[in-house]
């Protein structure tokens, strides 16, 4: 309905975007939001309060407001270079994906270089909720954002309203005089700048670090004699919570998670470290962003449990088979089990045929489902039909899509400094070929051939000349499939 009477709204949608920001005011009714609470986690408690993320559900012509506004903010911010390049959340190329492999790539290099490491994950106490609004606008203004610009982000912070919407009961409206909207376009990209000057106490204290949105990674790796890296590492949280009480933030410690990641020789450390009078102690694994990381590296906990699921979904899509044609079946079972199978797949590059050998079966246990056939049925054919590629050309393709997105300048920078085209002193045939520049590792180790900076020039300069050169990314994708179906099915 709307595309059909799109030309006699779009005048006034437009007429009332351009007034709002030429006047730097936004309507009374655009910073109405309704609150819905829902449950971080499924498997959580519905009864304790602590366990809901208050969404805010606005108007669609006030999201349709920031995102103009956003699209201008983002161009500011990107061609003055205002932006965390650690910062991965809600911004273009970026991904949870790629902050993960930027934090397990570190992690592995260190491995390499004998050097014990230490993974922290902060967690914030509602984070969105209590961005001081005051502290806010003095950073947008010392990010360059005067005038009528500055005017209309003031004016969209204050006199902020809110009801909660709960089991079929409305609350009466409420005043919000901190934070930013949780469901809002500019809400993350606002909460990013507001956390901007973070990173400037971690690394004081020689730490690295990467963020996803309000999600903050702590890496220090250290020689396995260094006895000061406990110390070090408390100062620098002690330092992380004086930021977080100055920005109206609040660190939880009983939330935080610390893995202790060994260098290859080393013994198992016994690491006393403190946040606010809280000793955290090291676990095996730790949830982070949605794959869970084990202190060894080899994701079989992740690979374990993401079985488990896929099996539990393919048996209740199972359950409804015989009322499903197959059409239907394929796209319930590519939106449910094959999505989870790619995401964040290119974390498992270099892993073991048998330690990815589960997920294998889930994809062919996935294609028999989709054509009813029994337990044993011949799974290539199916897949060719299907047109999938097994699990481990999957992590290949992954893997060399983002280096192509990285060689042309499409992918994050962090990423783009993990791999180096070949470039040759004079004219030569081989400078045509656009190969990569295997990095020169002399360490010889389990984990060698699982860095993404190791991975992708060994696997990029297998491909063929006229894959490695296609000019768009549509090309290269179309092309590579091709390569990799031949090469695993044919």
């Amino acid at each position: 309905m709307f595309q059909t009477i799109s030309p006699d709204l779009i005048p006034f949608i437009s007429y009332i975007i351009n007034g709002s920001i030429s006047s730097g005011h936004v309507p009374s009714a655009f910073k109405t939001a309704r609150v819905l609470p829902i449950l971080k986690k499924p498997t959580a408690d519905p009864t304790d309060i602590n366990n809901y993320r208050p969404v805010s559900l606005l108007s669609f012509l006030s999201k349709i407001l920031e995102r103009c506004v956003y699209n201008q903010l983002s161009l500011h911010l990107s061609q003055n270079n205002l932006l965390d390049p650690n910062q991965s959340g809600f911004r273009t190329a970026h991904s949870t994906e790629t902050a993960l492999l930027a934090v397990t790539e570190q992690l592995h290099a260190a491995r390499l270089a004998k050097l014990s490491s230490v993974l922290i994950l902060l967690d914030l106490s509602a984070a969105f909720d209590t961005v001081n609004h005051k502290t806010l606008l003095s950073i947008l203004k010392r990010l360059g954002i005067r005038g009528s610009a500055w005017q209309w982000f003031a004016s969209y912070l204050d006199e902020r309203s809110y009801q909660v919407t709960w089991k079929g009961s409305t609350s009466t409206s409420r005043r919000l005089s901190t934070g930013v909207p949780q469901g809002s376009v500019l809400g993350p990209l606002l909460f990013s700048l507001y956390t901007r000057s973070l990173g400037e106490v971690i690394s004081s204290h020689g730490l690295s670090y990467h963020c996803y949105a309000d999600d903050t990674q702590l890496l220090f790796s250290f020689p396995p004699s260094d006895l000061h890296a406990a110390s070090k590492i408390s100062a620098c949280l002690t330092d992380i919570s004086s930021w977080m009480a100055a920005h109206h933030l609040q660190l939880n410690p009983t939330k935080t998670e610390l893995i202790f990641i060994p260098a290859d020789s080393s013994p198992h450390q016994d690491l006393a470290i403190y946040l606010d009078n809280s000793q955290l102690s090291p676990s095996a694994t730790a949830r982070n962003l949605g794959v869970t990381i084990d202190n060894q590296l080899s994701f079989s906990t992740y690979i374990s449990n993401l079985s488990r699921s896929c099996r539990f979904l393919l048996y209740n899509i199972r359950r409804i088979r015989p009322y499903l044609s197959t059409q239907a079946t394929q796209l319930l079972v590519q939106s449910l089990v094959i999505s989870r199978l790619d995401y964040c797949n290119s974390l498992l590059a270099g892993l073991p045929l048998c330690t990815i050998r589960p997920l294998q079966l889930i994809q062919n246990a996935a294609a028999r489902l989709i054509f009813n056939l029994p337990k044993f049925s011949h799974t290539t054919p199916l897949l060719r039909s299907l047109h999938w590629l097994p699990v481990a050309a999957r992590i290949r393709f992954k893997i060399l899509m983002l280096a192509y997105k990285a060689k042309h300048g499409a992918a994050p920078s962090y990423l783009t400094a993990l791999i180096t085209p070949r470039t040759a002193p004079r004219l030569l045939r081989a400078s045509s070929t656009a190969r990569l520049v295997p990095p020169s590792l002399k360490v010889k180790g389990k984990h060698s051939s699982r860095l993404f900076s190791v991975l992708a020039p060994r696997w990029w300069n297998e491909l063929p000349l006229e894959v490695r050169t296609a000019q768009s990314l549509s090309t290269f994708k179309r092309q590579l499939k091709t390569f990799l179906f031949k090469e695993y099915l044919d």
